[in-house]
């Protein structure tokens, strides 16, 4: 009887120690006499000793830090460039089988593919399009890693590092574009402002008294300001203004009035 109760001691022990628990975000590979038998599901699961052994693997996604990496442009500009990579395991089974460590392998495979890839590019094409290049570095990243039982859901570029010198040539490059730009603008404006003002010399030259109104109104913007010296310039258009607005100009002097005042002026330098 004292055997039996023994022996079912050992029993009940062997038991509770061959109870191993798997949480939610993690997968058991249980291994039997050092095959593999199955992937254990979250919950109790039954590991007998010296029978059975098993691992787990984590399935959640993972962010992979990419080192920064040195690269060369496709036109032979030097750059630094450092990434992170998204992925997580589909197959625990395979992420445990078809790779020692798959954490480094990833990290490895990244860091090839992302300087292959930058070395493919220009520079423009890097600076411009950093999506499309982090879809073809995720692209080629996940289709190596299918065979290790991992999905890498995304890649992102975070910096790009240039060059002092290029930076400079860079910074050049940008203020002669916008240069260009203001030039452009300039001349556009110049354009139209002479048109504007050709149209309005046309107004003018068909209303009588239109440019002398100009003129008094430019005058009075000018006066608001005490510190300002008018230099008034009588233009001969403002007399040709009074002609079509009806005031009568001064008559001349009679001739016989000038011989007067002439004979006059005469006699008192005789006295």
């Amino acid at each position: 009887m004292g055997v039996f109760w023994v022996v079912l001691i050992v029993i009940i022990f062997i038991l509770l120690i061959s109870i191993k628990q798997i949480n939610e975000y993690e997968r058991g590979i249980k291994f039997t006499l050092g095959k593999f038998s199955k992937i254990m599901n979250p919950g109790w699961n039954i590991i007998l000793p010296i029978i059975h052994s098993y691992s787990k693997i984590d399935i959640r996604t993972k962010a992979v830090d990419v080192p920064e990496q040195e690269a060369i442009t496709r036109d032979n500009v030097s750059v630094r460039i450092n990434a992170v990579i998204y992925y997580k395991i589909f197959d625990a089974s395979k992420a445990m089988l078809a790779v020692e460590n798959y954490y480094y392998a990833v990290s490895q495979l990244a860091q090839t593919t992302m300087r292959n890839a930058v070395g493919s590019v220009s520079l423009d094409e890097l600076l411009g399009e950093r999506e499309k290049i982090s879809e073809e570095i995720c692209s080629i990243i996940d289709k190596a890693t299918d065979p290790w039982g991992i999905k890498v859901e995304n890649v992102e570029l975070k910096d790009i590092a240039l060059p002092e010198e290029m930076k400079r040539v860079i910074a050049k490059a940008a203020e002669a574009e916008r240069e260009k730009m203001a030039v452009i603008t300039k001349a556009a404006g110049e354009v139209e402002a002479s048109q504007n003002l050709a149209k309005a010399a046309e107004t003018m030259s068909k209303i009588p008294g239109a440019l002398h109104l100009r003129t008094l109104s430019t005058i009075n913007d000018v006066s608001s300001d005490q510190s300002n010296t008018i230099i008034f310039a009588l233009p001969i258009e403002v007399l040709r203004a009074f002609e079509g607005s009806g005031v009568k100009p001064i008559p001349p002097v009679p001739p016989k009035f000038e011989e007067k005042t002439t004979q006059i002026h005469e006699e008192r330098k005789d006295v």
